[in-house]
């Protein structure tokens, strides 16, 4: 059976070549006749494939040597709360953006350790834009804001500004996409399910001055500095999910390094917006300027005929567009292994799709 079109949000699609790569090694991996979901965590093998995927990671993103990198668990949802224990400094005040459900959530979780105050909010406008201007409290231990809402496909393309206070960034639905300026940033977390791994495996990227500074009762293993200090092997870390990261570090690599990525993400989103914007049948609710790369809403002009739309989509190879639960409609992830092919064969559906019915 030939590969599909997976425009799942995550867990997501996976470069074909590191799967293969996968495969070869599961049994044997390097000689060592063994799988690395059988290595010790503390063996010199799996030792060398963790300092490995850390080099290739710093190297994709250029990231500073005052910056810790972190390879944990939880996923990002986790962060929400281990963020706020390790950041406060003892200010207990924090500012949030609010640009859709994830930001939400995080807000919720935040609220349990400090005060909260909304720097800025798209909820006016049924969170379709990403707000430039915030309001934030010079006091604030930091400011966080979700760069990429993978639910409602609002992503900012530029880092925005928000002076001296530390700006944390959710960046997990396009962490590694593009580029990425973390100097100007003074912790970055992802979840890796979306371009960079497997599900079970978050990354933490966080500058050195903000470790050290967990609240009194964060548990152990939630401490940044602890964590860094035993490289991020405080327990048992994820250990395939890291060597299936560090394998995707080398794809991307191989491709030509994030620039490369970006170019390539860029012709595929312009593809699929540029038939949205040309059709009457299928519509783009989120404002153009800030219209993510890798996660795209749509919706059909009747609403009834979303079930029809899916199930011929599957036939045709292409399958989870159903849009998240708490928006509806579609919605198409063309994260870094998606090849551009995945997008046209969409594309040409949509046309057939709406000939058919308009």
């Amino acid at each position: 059976m030939s590969r599909i079109y997976n425009f799942s949000a995550g867990p997501a699609m996976l470069p074909a070549e590191v799967l293969a790569r996968a495969g070869d090694e599961m049994l044997d991996w390097h000689g060592s006749g063994m799988c690395v979901m059988e290595m010790s965590h503390r063996g010199s093998e799996f030792i060398s494939i963790a300092e490995e995927a850390e080099r290739d990671l710093r190297e994709l993103l250029s990231i500073p040597s005052n910056y810790k990198v972190l390879f944990l668990q939880g996923g990002a949802t986790l962060q929400f709360a281990q963020v706020p224990m390790n950041l406060l400094r003892g200010k207990g005040k924090a500012d949030y953006v609010v640009t859709g459900e994830w930001s939400k959530k995080a807000v919720k979780e935040a609220k349990n350790y400090c005060d909260v105050a909304i720097a800025a909010s798209s909820e006016d406008r049924n969170f379709t834009y990403a707000p430039k201007k915030f309001a934030v409290r010079k006091d604030a231990a930091y400011v966080h804001y979700c760069s990429n809402e993978t639910i409602g496909g609002v992503e900012y393309h530029s880092i925005p500004e928000a002076g001296e206070v530390p700006l944390v960034a959710d960046a997990s639905s396009h962490f590694l996409s593009r580029p990425m300026e973390v100097s100007k940033l003074g912790l970055i977390y992802a979840g890796a399910q979306k371009n960079a791994g497997p599900a079970g495996l978050t990354f933490v990227i966080v500058r050195d001055d903000l470790v050290g500074h967990a609240q009194k009762g964060t548990p152990t293993v939630m401490d940044y500095k602890l964590q860094a200090d035993a490289g991020s092997m405080l327990n048992t870390p994820a250990t395939y999910a890291m060597y299936i990261a560090g394998l995707v570090f080398k794809w991307l690599k191989q491709q030509g390094g994030l620039p490369s990525m970006e170019k390539k993400n860029v012709e595929k989103a312009r593809l699929l917006y540029d038939f949205l914007d040309s059709s009457s049948f299928f519509r783009s609710p989120v404002a153009r300027e800030d219209r993510s790369r890798m996660n795209v809403p749509f919706t059909l002009k009747d609403a009834k005929l979303d079930d029809e739309f899916l199930k011929g989509a599957a036939k045709e190879g292409m399958v989870q567009l159903k849009g998240h639960r708490s928006v509806g409609g579609m919605r198409a992830s063309i994260y870094n292994a998606m090849p551009i092919e995945g997008v046209q064969c969409l594309v040409q559906y949509m046309k057939d799709f709406e000939k058919k019915h308009a």
